[in-house]
C-alpha cells in the first residue's frame, strides 16, 4: 500500500543543541535505511519550512504506523497520512 505523509517538524527551543543534533542525526540514518529498503521511495522538502511530503510503501496501517513511529523526531512531528490508490487514468 502507498501513502503520502505530510510531516511537521517542530523541535523546541528548549531542547539543547547538542541533542537536537544528536536525534536530526538519528533521523537522517533511520531514514536513509528505510528508503534503501525500498519502504521510503519518495521525500520532498517543503519549500520554507522544516516539513516535508513523503510517500511511504507499506504492508498496511500497522507497518506504516511502526515505522513513523521510531522517527527519531516523532515526538516533535505533527503528521497527516492519506492512503492512496492508482488513479484509473494513470497510465503506469
Amino acid at each position: 500500500m502507498l501513502f503520502l505523509v505530510h510531516m511537521i517538524v517542530n523541535i523546541p527551543a528548549s531542547l539543547p543543541a547538542d541533542e537536537a543534533a544528536r536525534v536530526k542525526a538519528e533521523e537522517k540514518e533511520y531514514s536513509q535505511k528505510l528508503q534503501r529498503e525500498g519502504k521510503w521511495p519518495h521525500i520532498w522538502r517543503v519549500v520554507g519550512e522544516y516539513a516535508n511530503y513523503s510517500v511511504f510503501e507499506a504492508r498496511d496501517n500497522d507497518e506504516l504506523h511502526t515505522m513513523l513511529s521510531n522517527l527519531p523526531l516523532f515526538p516533535y512531528m505533527q503528521i497527516k497520512v492519506t492512503p492512496l490508490a492508482r488513479h484509473p487514468s494513470s497510465i503506469h
